[in-house]
């Protein structure tokens, strides 16, 4: 069964910004450049059927391009334990109302509804309890600037996972 999500591709100049940020935290897993991306909405494992009725409702949105930002660098944490560090994304009402309509395909394709609020952010390093302290990272990295770059395209993606991690592959592409 396929692993989906949706998700937008920075341009290689802001990914080349964002893997020179990617040190400093002793025990990060830190991401490769093919595993870069803002996630607009996380699918998870479906049939193909349902696979197909994704592809479909998302072919049918309607968006135009925007500009977006890269602004500073964040965590996210479970039970007082940072799991992710992360580049943040500025606000952005045009990432919003894209993310929202992804939101509404997905659920008009038979998925539930995502519980958690949208937090746009592209995940730098996954840690774990044996990784160092995250502190000086963020202090170094929290004026972390990339863009503006244009947002021309969002993809839907299969997650694999093998022994180096996730590999991502896009299996189709929407223009905006």
């Amino acid at each position: 069964m396929p692993r989906l999500f949706v998700a937008i591709r920075p341009p290689e100049p802001v990914r080349d910004l964002l893997i020179d940020a990617m040190e400093g935290i002793e025990g990060a897993r830190w991401q490769s450049d093919e595993q870069l991306h803002l996630t607009l909405r996380f699918i998870g494992e479906v049939d193909a059927a349902q696979a197909e009725d994704i592809a479909g409702a998302l072919g049918r949105i309607s968006a135009a391009p925007f500009p977006l930002e890269i602004r500073g660098v964040g965590y996210f944490e479970k039970k007082g334990r940072v799991h992710t560090a992360w580049a943040g994304i500025a606000p952005s009402p045009a990432l919003e109302v894209l993310q929202r309509k992804v939101e509404r395909a997905c659920v008009t394709a038979g998925l539930a509804p995502e519980p958690r609020k949208f937090t746009p952010h592209i995940t730098l390093a996954r840690l774990n309890s044996a990784s160092g302290p995250i502190g000086s990272w963020l202090a170094a990295h929290g004026t972390l600037r990339a863009g503006p770059f244009e947002v021309a395209e969002m993809a839907l993606y299969e997650s694999s996972l093998g022994r180096d991690g996730a590999r991502y592959e896009p299996v189709i592409r929407y223009s905006l």
